[in-house]
């Protein structure tokens, strides 16, 4: 994920009843032709795109007197009225979790999150995330930001290790969501994966929700985002592969479809593996107990310094025990 465009609420004071804050009412400028609306709502400073999105399908914005989509695009002289929401409850509290930081400054922090913590809270998973951690280690400067998620501006599914960063301020959430959204970060993973693959591959694809399985994503989608990743062999192992991959966008599952879509699936994957009937892959899988996924790069500008900063972290022992049991030269 690439994280939300969030600017601080203008606050135009409180209505009356049970209607919440005062409608905000405006015109839309020449220069915002053709813009989306919740794009022009979060530029005027009234919501984060989030909260507008939020608005918007909620029926609480309306274009020319009729309530509009997040999508709609405008045009100059439109008259828009938005009617903000209260905002939705936080179930997100500090919890003294250990927390393994790699950097801290004012600005953001660097983490190496370990397999099976979950990044936010989400149903089936209230608290024990990396957000509780944080939040009872790190003051965020943006109190007014996303509540189940401050300065969450990428994420790493819950059974993958490695490196990421979090906004602190304001200007460090604005600067990495642009680099992002840019694909400007250097980001790269390592996995076991299952079969053979070419020395280096590169797959550049659609991505997309899977048509039947709705908890997968597929790149065999006529319609879709584009989706590339660079797969890179480290070194071939027992009946699988262990690789270097390089995101060049980062959409979600992107790096286990786009393996599992090639014949090639990760190690020890639930969602995207196939039937082990090979003792040794087995023996490897059951070593690890997750996917065989880990974040070991990243690097980026620093969003306000401007600095080169690049965190590089080894996989951890679970994984270094599926690849020794899957490695030629042990001789098993």
């Amino acid at each position: 994920m690439s994280g939300e465009e969030r600017d601080e609420p203008s606050g135009e004071g409180a209505g009356s009843g049970g209607e919440g804050p005062r409608a905000h009412r405006l015109q839309v400028r020449e220069d915002e032709a053709g813009e989306r609306l919740d794009k022009v709502l979060a530029a005027r400073g009234l919501a984060s795109r989030s909260e507008a999105k939020r608005w918007i399908e909620a029926g609480r914005v309306e274009v020319e007197g009729a309530a509009a989509a997040p999508k709609t695009k405008l045009r100059a002289g439109q008259s828009v009225v938005a009617r903000p929401l209260p905002p939705p409850p936080s179930e997100a509290v500090p919890q003294d979790l250990p927390l393994d930081v790699l950097y801290e400054d004012a600005d953001l922090v660097v983490v190496h999150k370990p397999a099976g913590l979950v990044v936010h809270p989400a149903p089936g998973h209230p608290d024990g995330t990396l957000v509780n951690a944080l939040l009872h280690h790190v003051r965020f400067e943006d109190p007014g930001g996303d509540p189940m998620r401050p300065g969450i501006v990428h994420r790493l599914d819950k059974d993958t290790s490695g490196v990421m960063v979090v906004a602190k301020s304001v200007a460090a959430r604005e600067g990495l969501v642009a680099l992002f959204q840019a694909h400007d970060i250097e980001r790269r993973y390592e996995a076991l994966a299952v079969g053979g693959l070419p020395d280096a591959i590169s797959f550049e694809t659609l991505h997309g929700r899977h048509p039947v399985h709705r908890k997968r994503f597929s790149s065999k989608v006529e319609r879709g985002k584009r989706a590339v990743t660079h797969v890179r062999v480290r070194a071939r192992l027992h009946g699988a592969s262990h690789v270097d991959c390089t995101l060049e966008t980062g959409r979600t599952h992107q790096i286990r479809v786009h393996l599992a879509d090639h014949g090639a699936p990760i190690l020890g994957d639930p969602l995207y593996g196939k039937r082990l009937r090979d003792a040794r892959l087995a023996a490897a899988a059951e070593a690890i107990g997750r996917q065989a996924l880990h974040a070991a790069v990243l690097g980026f500008r620093h969003p306000v310094s401007g600095e080169a900063m690049r965190f590089e972290v080894p996989p951890p022992p679970e994984f270094e025990a599926a690849r020794r049991l899957l490695d030629e030269e042990s001789g098993r």
